[in-house]
């Protein structure tokens, strides 16, 4: 077994026991928004050894820009990023995902820390709308794998699903 199987393996079963927890905590309607989501972040970047900083941006109301929502890492001076710059500004046009396995071979990559080897962004949908997205930063060179792509997927879904249900205007979560 190589290296790539073994880790994939590992990653599977660490998603797997952190789905109900995530769950417990998107669905826990006695706290904010905003709380869940820098709850499930902070669960995030604890639990997960590659991912040095994750957090989540979103459309800022109608311009074309995405702002900071809550995040666990360093601090960053990229609260606001226009659409089409950098990797989030261009999930924020395309409504894909994008995997980046080495930054430094990317032009329109903005540089949060000379630590980022890697990124991986996915956009966040409600009602068919990109209204945001989750990003990761790894110090790590190409950890990223469908794996990753899979449960940032499940976490968005269940974010979706929150603010749909709790008829939440996206706008209010910056």
């Amino acid at each position: 077994m190589g290296i790539d199987y073994l880790r994939i393996k590992f990653y599977a079963m660490k998603a797997d026991a952190l789905k109900p927890e995530i769950n417990s905590i998107i669905h826990n309607d006695s706290k904010s928004l905003d709380t869940r989501l820098q709850e499930i972040c902070t669960l995030l970047q604890k639990e997960v050894p590659y991912y040095n900083w994750v957090g989540f941006y979103f459309k800022n109301g109608d311009k074309h820009e995405l702002k900071l929502g809550p995040y666990a890492g360093a601090p960053t001076d990229h609260t606001i990023i226009p659409f089409g710059k950098g990797i989030c500004g261009q999930v924020a046009v395309s409504n894909e995902n994008f995997v980046v396995p080495d930054v430094k071979a990317q032009d329109n990559y903005i540089a949060c820390s000379i630590d980022v080897k890697a990124e991986i962004v996915i956009p966040l949908f409600v009602n068919g709308e990109n209204i945001g997205q989750i990003d990761i930063d790894s110090h790590t060179p190409d950890p990223f794998t469908s794996e990753d792509v899979s449960f940032l997927e499940f976490i968005n879904g269940q974010v979706a699903e929150v603010i749909e249900k709790e008829e939440l205007n996206f706008s209010s979560l910056i």
